[in-house]
């Protein structure tokens, strides 16, 4: 202990705060900065070994370098006479521990701490620094409810060279003088830290769910008679339910106290940031009265062939991990029941129920491996595979026969059926975006793309509506006289459209308005309503309903989205829940050595473009708080960032770095250029073209023209240059020709869809040699003599570089992310002309499957 007016180091100690495994604590005033701290006084024991103490110091400094509200700031690591100290921030309250003494805490007060607590740990998270001993001890509340995390960074200090595992560190610990007794830190351990693995971001996730449970419930999660006991029921038993243990406990919450609680690192959060974002929510929209929940909805990947651009704007479909419907706060209301029906590592495409109402079958990918079918029952725990790998589900029958879709190889899927029972698919049509059975059994509607044009056919082969945009979720009404579907228009770049319903004769009637974001289309069990979820970028998500006649009623409002995904004949509904985020890897020239690193910026922001030189790479943000069609910001090669630059869907930069070329939805859409630095944005004249906003662009070499794709109305695509200072589209490639992506070097040729090099000034294509038609352009060699191509529809993405001369293929990089679950494809990839520098982007879509009792 010592004294009050001794000196340690510049710091003169007042009093005594508390001790523990870590060290004594005492109240000191800094007598250079006149400030009062916090001086931690190092056990005599750990002090004195070097190895540690270089370690310990090294934690301490990357612990110094978070600057966040929710984290004690470290102010200074040092010695005198023999005494290791650090100097931190002063924080006057009490501890969670000491709060917890009184029992469970109030859901108000109790997520005004926990969201406090998330948001500080993905800050360390984000900056790759992990906790490794959250407890009640380490978090501190201060009079006026603001919440610090103590001791980030310290728990490596606990153990000597070598002890539990290479990579892997215990936990600080309670000094105890008898074997035996429990520990306070053990209880709060991950399973995979019992075991003495490697440990990442995901296991302070476990123990903040360790928290959130005391905290529910005024018991701790895995309390035992012993610390191995307590061990052991760590890593291989449940705690009591929430719903035993706490009934009363909101639904949401308790979603997230099951998943970060889950015994596998993937079985919780894949970004702390989800983890914070839905405790925000929660504190933000939960009424403390009522406590009831509702759900919402991910959009089905079977469709990502049509919808990928519109989903990716919005961005937010299945952000956070937990999108909770938050329910009407009517006290008459009881709240809905939920079941999770998945428990796999990945994304569920579709789901439906069979006639029965008891039977679900869904089309899932699961750990990285390819789509198949499943069938499972409302009370089981997992579902049973159907035998049809590669293949999603479109639709199931009353007569109980699976409309499939299984892989084209062009614009769509081929459309097969085949029975629940058992049996082989039979194919029946090619190039079918989606397809749903009539009540009978018999026929099928689907929507296809012919020749450029959505059509609803319905029976196959009959024509009932042609659209002039885009159309999605066709669902046919259980009584067979009417098609519901959503109607997109032309060149809309987010999921925008009307709720539309179609009758037999291919009298079209919208029954709502035009809507910013409109997705998860299913009749009600009367089939007097069409239900849907939507979102008008400013209000919390709603899944709504509306009648034959237009009236509109709101079902739900919720902070953030689920996926509708069917509504049974007895009312129940299937839904599903998940995360999207997008992630960008790479190597940029300045970059030592060969590996990628993350490039990974916000939460769904995706590389679009790269500069020549690697130093400037163009993102698109598409996620929570942007605009449905995103908006444009540009990372430079020493990590800063010029942003946001303006609204709209960035598609290139320029090669000196000064322009952005983006697209803003419509209807109709427009081209766009952003300056990077002082500039005013400039809308680009269209013309009398009808501008493809899911295509790419490219500047040319020159830094004034952009090439794209674009065609005059009721008339075939081609490319299309515009000079960006003034001036109209020009068409250099006749109708038909498209696919001129990036213009070579030179700025004379264009390398179209069919494999042909197409001079720009005049004379003939000639055809590319080695270039397979399923192939697509990437970049130029720097000397025009080579193009680097790949398979979009491979993942891995093979990059290949060939000789444009003799045809030689060479392969360059193979891309493909760590762990594919939840990846379906890589579809950004920036490649500089030199070879040098690269970044590809994709999401990872994980969802699982619920059925949801009770929504009216």
């Amino acid at each position: 202990m010592i004294a009050a007016g001794s000196r340690v180091g510049p710091y003169e100690i007042q009093a005594p705060l508390g001790a523990g495994g870590m060290g004594e604590v005492y109240r000191a005033r800094d007598t250079r900065l006149h400030r009062e701290v916090a001086i931690k006084v190092l056990p005599e024991q750990l002090a004195a070994d070097s190895g540690r103490l270089r370690r310990f110091e090294k934690e301490a400094r990357s612990a110094s370098s978070l600057n966040h509200p929710n984290i004690v700031t470290v102010y200074d690591i040092g010695s005198s006479d023999s005494t290791s100290y650090i100097a931190m921030e002063l924080v006057e309250g009490i501890t969670l521990r000491q709060m917890l003494a009184e029992g469970a805490l109030a859901t108000k007060k109790l997520l005004a701490i926990a969201a406090q607590v998330a948001d500080g740990l993905a800050k360390a998270h984000g900056a790759g620094i992990v906790h490794r001993d959250l407890k009640p001890e380490n978090v501190m509340v201060t009079r006026d409810g603001f919440v610090k995390i103590l001791d980030f960074g310290l728990a490596k200090l606990t153990q000597r060279e070598g002890e539990w595992g290479e990579g892997t560190r215990a936990p600080t610990v309670s000094v105890q003088t008898e074997p035996g007794i429990v520990v306070g830190t053990v209880a709060y351990m991950s399973p995979e830290q019992a075991l003495g693995k490697p440990l990442d971001f995901r296991s302070d996730q476990f123990s903040f769910g360790s928290l959130l449970y005391e905290m529910v419930t005024g018991k701790r999660a895995f309390a035992r008679g012993s610390a191995p006991e307590t061990m052991t029921a760590i890593i291989r038993e449940d705690p009591v339910s929430l719903a035993a243990a706490a009934p009363s406990t909101p639904a949401p919450l308790r979603w997230i106290v099951e998943r970060c609680l889950g015994k596998e690192p993937h079985d919780r959060y894949a970004s702390t940031q989800d983890l914070a974002r839905d405790l925000a929510t929660l504190r933000e929209r939960l009424s403390e009265a009522t406590g009831s929940v509702e759900l919402v909805s991910v959009a089905p990947s079977r469709a990502r062939a049509l919808e990928r651009f519109a989903f990716a704007a919005l961005g937010v479909l299945v952000v956070a991990g937990t999108s909770y419907w938050i329910g009407s706060k009517r006290a008459e209301k009881p709240p809905p029941s939920f079941h999770r029906l998945t428990f796999r590592r990945g994304a569920v495409e579709a789901a439906r129920f069979a006639s029965d109402g008891q039977t679900i079958v869904y089309s899932a990918a699961w750990e990285g491996n390819p789509s198949d079918v499943f069938s499972t029952r409302s009370g089981s725990l997992e579902g049973r595979s159907l035998g049809f790998p590669g293949a999603d589900l479109f639709a199931l029958s009353s007569a109980g026969d699976m409309a499939l879709a299984l892989p084209g190889g062009g614009a769509g899927y081929i459309l097969a059926r085949a029975p629940l029972g058992g049996g082989a698919a039979r194919q029946l049509v090619e190039n079918v975006a989606e397809a749903d059975w009539a009540p009978d059994g018999k026929s099928l509607a689907v929507i296809r793309n012919v020749e450029g044009k959505y059509r609803l056919e319905f029976p196959v082969g009959k024509v009932l509506y042609e659209a002039g945009g885009f159309l999605t979720h066709v669902r046919v009404s259980p009584e067979g006289g009417r098609v519901a579907l959503i109607d997109r228009p032309k060149g809309n770049i987010g999921p925008g459209g009307s709720v539309s319903v179609i009758d037999l004769s291919g009298n079209r009637r919208a029954l709502s308005g035009p809507l910013r974001a409109v997705w998860g289309l299913a009749w009600s069990a009367s089939g007097q309503e069409v239900w849907f979820s939507s979102h008008d970028g400013s209000t919390p998500y709603a899944l709504n309903a509306v009648t034959l006649s237009g009236r509109q009623r709101v079902i739900a409002r919720a902070p953030v989205n689920l996926n509708l995904q069917d509504i049974s004949r007895q009312g129940s509904v299937l839904v599903t829940r998940g995360i999207t985020t997008a992630e960008t890897f790479g190597h940029l020239a300045r970059d030592s050595g060969e590996g990628e690193r993350n490039l990974t910026w916000m939460d769904r922001a995706e590389a679009h473009d790269l500069s020549p030189d690697g130093e400037m790479i163009l993102y698109r943000e598409v996620g929570e708080g942007v605009r449905a069609d995103g908006t444009a910001y540009v990372r430079k090669g020493d990590g800063s960032f010029a942003g946001p630059l303006g609204e709209g869907a960035a598609m290139a930069l320029s090669p000196d770095g000064k322009w952005v070329l983006a697209t803003r939805g419509g209807p109709p859409p427009q081209h766009v250029v952003l300056p990077v630095g002082a500039g005013e944005p400039r809308v680009l004249p269209r013309g009398n073209v009808e501008i493809d906003a899911h295509t790419w662009y490219r500047f040319f070499a020159d830094r004034r023209r952009i090439l794209f794709m674009a065609a005059e109305p009721g008339r075939p695509r081609r490319c299309y240059a515009q000079d960006i200072e003034g001036g109209l589209p020009k068409p250099v490639t006749p109708e038909g020709k498209v696919g001129c992506i990036v213009p070579s070097p030179d700025g004379k040729f264009v390398i179209t869809r069919d494999g042909e090099m197409y001079p720009l000034e005049g004379g003939e294509p000639r055809p590319v040699p080695g270039l397979s038609r399923a192939e697509r352009l990437l970049q130029w060699s720097a000397d025009g003599k080579a193009i680097y191509v790949r398979n979009p529809e491979e993942l891995p993405a093979k990059v290949y570089r060939i000789d444009l001369t003799t045809g030689r293929r060479q392969l360059w990089k193979q891309l493909a992310p760590s762990d594919p679950s939840g990846v379906d494809e890589i579809p950004y990839i920036s490649i500089t002309p030199d070879g040098k520098s690269y970044v590809y982007s994709y999401q990872r879509v994980l969802s699982d499957l619920y059925l949801v009792e009770g929504l009216k």
